[in-house]
């Protein structure tokens, strides 16, 4: 199955970074000897946590690792996820760099554990059905264009390099284009400051900003569509929306660039690139 290969590398991950050093610290950050040590993950596609537990024996004789017994854990959403942690049903759950110091911003009960020995980095891009051929052509040619003219490296800087809370985070509008047909995106507001829900339910922060400079381009209407992670690609596949957020681990060793795709799916080229952490209780 390919999506065992993107789950061994994060299989890694959990492994680097609960037993190597933390970024910054001088002492050993050891897994608990006796039981399972619970880790908390977005739910992915095709696959469960039974799966993963699986995967991660396999890389234990792969790469001799002497491991403890993990659990990862998914839940359905960020919220749920941060509860997890705060009630001591997790450990530590894994996310990007900079969505976990916005989280560690918020919530000073929270750390990072960050290991520079297992450095572990996802791109994000859009996905869209291979269907949608003339579509696809516009919104790649647009994020290479937003690359090339520093578009994308102005977002980056104004919606998450600079970005503490909701509080800085800019207003999204996205234009209506009269008379222009109408795209459907979904977004999840989980992996905030870059898919951002904010407190009145409005989708802002970086994906939205990089939308609303898509639809300038291409002349289309974006309607934002909230839905779960793990449903997304349920929502594209099944026609409820037509652009979903989408991140893979560009490590050719490990995985191919496909493999985290649907049947029928085809990504953009990569708009964004973020390194993958652990957040656990401040000790």
């Amino acid at each position: 199955m390919i999506f065992r290969k993107i789950f061994a590398a994060l299989a890694i991950l959990i492994f680097s970074a609960t037993i190597l050093t933390g970024c910054g610290e001088e002492k050993r950050v050891e897994a608990p000897a006796t039981s399972e040590f619970k880790i908390g993950m977005l739910r992915h596609m095709n696959a469960d946590e039974e799966n993963f537990n699986d995967l991660i024996k396999e890389i234990s004789k792969t790469f001799d690792f002497k491991m403890s017994s993990y659990d990862p854990i998914f839940f359905n959403s960020l919220k749920e996820m941060q509860s997890g942690l705060d009630s001591g049903m997790i450990n530590s759950f894994i996310t990007y760099k900079n969505v976990a110091n916005y989280l560690v911003a918020q919530n000073p009960s929270f750390e990072i554990v960050d290991s520079e020995n297992f450095d572990f980095t996802e791109v994000f891009c859009f996905a869209l059905r291979e269907s949608d051929k003339d579509l696809f052509r516009m919104v790649d040619k647009s994020v290479v264009e937003m690359d090339d003219d520093g578009t994308l490296k102005e977002l980056v800087k104004n919606y998450i390099t600079d970005v503490k809370d909701e509080k800085n985070v800019s207003a999204v509008e996205i234009q209506n284009i009269a008379g222009a047909s109408t795209i459907k995106v979904a977004v999840t507001g989980d992996l905030p400051p870059i898919d951002l829900i904010d407190e009145e339910g409005k989708a802002t922060g970086f994906n939205t900003a990089i939308l609303a400079e898509i639809s300038k381009r291409i002349g289309r209407n974006i309607e934002l569509v909230h839905i779960n992670s793990g449903e997304r690609a349920a929502a594209l596949t099944s026609g409820r929306v037509d652009i979903v957020f989408w991140a893979i681990l560009p490590l050719v060793e490990i995985i191919s660039p496909d493999s985290d795709k649907p049947e029928n799916v085809e990504v953009t080229t990569p708009y964004y690139r973020n390194k993958v952490v652990q957040v656990r209780m401040k000790k």
